[in-house]
């Protein structure tokens, strides 16, 4: 499941309803104390991470009406509600308008400790008399109910509840759907919810007031659980230990008091060994050193924190692993915080690199301006307060930008050279792995990686969908710009972006080019792919080359599909089909390309195209001056 949208009403600083929408990457952007943290301690509430408090309920909204309401895409396909009976939300009418699922959550935030008071869908439900109820009947009451409509059950199993609802509603030609709240927590949609939970996406949310020790949950968690699974290999052997140990021990006891016997036979009687033993885990512990021998929490706090974040991280990849959950929420705050701005780039193309695999979304807040400037409109989230205190949430546009310039700072500063603007971020780590490659060869190319680090270019993402809004962003910044687009359509046809284009080129300093071929990964060489699988233990088979307008994220997808499925490609259903899209394009644009040599890019580029790229984008940092 993805998260798309947050609602929250009488929450904190949250007294209106108020909502939030969210992409596999969302920046909350803001100043001090205006809600950002309330929005992820919101969400923490939701996925029962942590519970709420008294502090929680707006003081001045109606306080037992707290509300936490979370809206989820790319939803399961089916849910087995009734043993061996796969159903589904479509068919039990839980979905919303949108064909989203969407949960609300209400506390009574009067209380001292408040509790939840209830769990419903908000979904398009049948609201006819007597079809409007069957989730919250029991499996009597549903025969009963069937038999009152005549309702012929004989070829349906009347043990289990779903097939028994579905057969009722079937009876009906026009069930009137109609937006309704559907109770969860009753009844037969008790049930739903149960198996329903099992697909909710693991939240995990590192806060930024937290203490930076090697002592931590964070850090303490996941080598206490290496050291659980170590012990577990080691079980049998560790067994035979005791067990020699114990009767080592109870042998020298049983002579020790055979001794004082033969001394004292009235001490001796009431002498018994007793052996106690300690579990294994008790006889490690373990801290993070560096390589002068100095603990973690003896480092500095930027070093401290970077360290602790991917504890963090490997500690929600494990409770998803416990929770059998495919997807993963990682809420962070305020992630720049004690960073270097070098550091700070580097965790931004993690967190990006993260979020782009489509079982992974990512959100953090900030007030830096190193981390929104380098984010995608679409990712930012402006939150501010009205005259009167109250939160407006505003997107990426012309206007936003200047509001979020005027309260952070965003304007590049003055080490800024130029912006590159791609597609993606996968065509980031394309781009920077192949001007390592041909700088390794000799060739006089900028090294992309090192210009991105010292801060002296500034790769814009686009999103592939919205190019007209970055050149009118970028317009005002006065730097130079390089954009480069996927071509997408094979000539005679013209570029996809091709007006936008025209329009870039028509400005000062500022060009812009599209590929000759599909896409970036259409320069990739079929060995350098076979290679990067065939390390992590898949052989897949592809053609000897890729042809200029294939899709090569599909076709390597459907390679690995088939090593280890005889399902058809064409019968995954789309959501499955773009996971493993996606998950090709991970591994295309990054252990891929670092597996390509000079060589093999002359034989997929022999014009040289992309080496051109790099050397324009070269000349115009040089241009710029110091």
């Amino acid at each position: 499941m993805q998260l798309i949208s947050l609602t929250v009403e009488n929450f904190r600083c949250y007294r209106k309803r108020f909502q939030i929408h969210f992409n596999d990457l969302t920046a909350l952007v803001g100043l001090n104390d205006v809600g950002k943290s309330a929005i992820l301690d919101a969400l923490s509430i939701f996925f029962e991470l942590t519970s709420p408090d008294k502090d929680d309920a707006c003081k001045f909204g109606d306080r037992n009406q707290m509300k936490i309401t979370c809206e989820f895409s790319r939803l399961p396909d089916k849910l087995i509600v009734d043993t061996d009976f796969p159903s589904s939300l479509e068919r039990e009418f839980l979905l919303n308008k949108d064909m989203n699922l969407e949960i609300r959550k209400t506390y009574s935030g009067a209380l001292v400790n408040p509790k939840l008071t209830s769990t419903v869908a908000i979904a398009e439900h049948p609201t006819t008399p007597k079809y409007n109820d069957l989730l919250l009947l029991k499996r009597a009451d549903l025969i009963k109910r069937a038999d009152e409509l005549g309702i012929n059950l004989k070829d349906i199993d009347k043990r289990k509840n779903a097939p028994l609802r579905a057969a009722i509603w079937r009876h009906h030609e026009n069930l009137m759907l109609q937006t309704s709240e559907i109770p969860l927590d009753k009844e037969g949609a008790r049930q739903v919810w149960a198996a329903l939970q099992v697909y909710l996406p693991t939240f995990a949310l590192f806060k930024s007031d937290r203490a930076s020790t090697d002592q931590d949950a964070e850090a303490q968690d996941p080598l206490k659980a290496a050291i659980h699974e170590a012990i577990k290999v080691v079980e049998p052997k560790l067994q035979e230990v005791q067990q020699y140990v114990e009767k080592e021990v109870t042998k020298i006891a049983d002579l020790t008091v055979e001794k004082i016997r033969e001394m004292d036979p009235s001490i001796a009687e009431s002498l018994n060994p007793v052996i106690t033993t300690k579990k294994w885990e008790s006889l490690f512990q373990t801290s993070i050193t560096g390589d002068e021998g100095i603990p973690l929490n003896k480092r500095g706090s930027g070093v401290k924190r970077l360290v602790l974040l991917n504890f963090f991280r490997a500690k929600a990849e494990s409770m998803a692993s416990d929770r059998k959950a495919e997807s993963i929420i990682y809420a962070i705050e305020e992630p720049e915080t004690s960073q270097h701005p070098k550091n700070q780039l580097l965790l931004l193309s993690a967190l990006r690199e993260l979020s782009s695999d489509p079982d992974r979304q990512v959100i953090v807040t900030t007030h830096t301006p190193m981390l929104a400037r380098h984010l995608p409109d679409l990712d930012l989230r402006f939150i501010q307060k009205d005259v009167s205190g109250n939160r407006m949430i505003a997107l990426g546009n012309e206007d936003t930008n200047r509001k979020i310039a005027a309260s952070l700072g965003v304007l590049p500063d003055h080490g800024v050279k130029a912006f590159v603007g791609v597609e993606g971020v996968h065509d980031i780590k394309f781009l920077k792995s192949i001007s390592t490659i041909l700088r390794s060869a000799g060739r006089d190319v900028p090294d992309l990686k090192c210009l991105e680090d010292e801060g002296r270019i500034i790769f814009v993402p686009f999103g592939g969908s919205n190019l007209a809004v970055w050149v009118s962003r970028l317009r005002h910044l006065c730097r130079p710009e390089y954009h480069i687009c996927d071509r997408d359509s094979e000539p005679p046809s013209d570029p996809k972006y091709a007006n936008e284009i025209d329009e870039i080129n028509s400005r000062e300093n500022c060009r812009a080019v599209s590929t000759m071929k599909r896409e970036m990964e259409n320069y990739l060489h079929p060995e350098a792919v076979l290679e990067a699988y065939s390390d992590v233990g898949v052989q897949i088979s592809l053609s000897a080359g890729f042809n200029s307008f294939d899709d090569v994220p599909v076709l390597v997808a459907k390679a690995v599909h088939y090593v280890n499925s005889n399902t058809e490609w064409e019968d995954l259903s789309d959501g499955k089909q773009k996971k493993k899209e996606q998950r090709a394009k991970h591994m295309l644009n990054g252990a891929s390309v670092e597996r390509m040599t000079a060589t093999q890019l002359a034989e997929t580029d022999s014009n040289r195209e992309i080496e051109g790229w790099l050397k324009d984008i070269g000349e115009m940092i040089e241009s710029v001056g110091s």
